[in-house]
């Protein structure tokens, strides 16, 4: 899921999608409008799956894909090596969530967690 937002509208700290991946925006540089058209705009985020590193250049009015971001809560069922099974809070859907390095949280057999939804991806915060 997502809307369609104009560069102009986004700032650093928040969502937007680059080649159809989720990104969190760190940084957003403009130029002034000039003799030869409207004022451009740089933006450099960082994949909420992978960490790497993509950029948007373009006009301030060009429009770009927003992607919701749900942040829920849950707790872990089981581990299996690489991925936590994991029950939602409120839904109490289940789903399997890959473990990642970066992590804020202690990934154990019945902890509380905080994970988000973006894109029909799930990811630990």
């Amino acid at each position: 899921m997502w809307e369609m937002k104009e560069i102009r509208e986004l700032k650093e700290g928040r969502y937007v999608n680059v080649d159809e991946e989720p990104c969190k925006i760190v940084k957003i540089t403009t130029s002034k409008p000039g003799k030869h058209g409207s004022a451009k705009a740089n933006i450099d985020a960082v994949s909420i799956f992978t960490g790497a590193k993509k950029s948007i250049v373009g006009p301030v009015s060009t429009k770009v894909q927003v992607p919701m971001i749900d942040k829920r809560k849950g707790q872990i069922l089981d581990i299996n090596g690489t991925e936590a099974h994991v029950m939602d809070s409120e839904t109490f859907e289940e789903v399997y969530i890959p473990i990642n390095d970066d992590a804020e949280q202690k990934i154990e057999e019945g902890a509380e967690v905080l994970y988000l939804v973006a894109m029909g991806r799930y990811k630990f915060m």
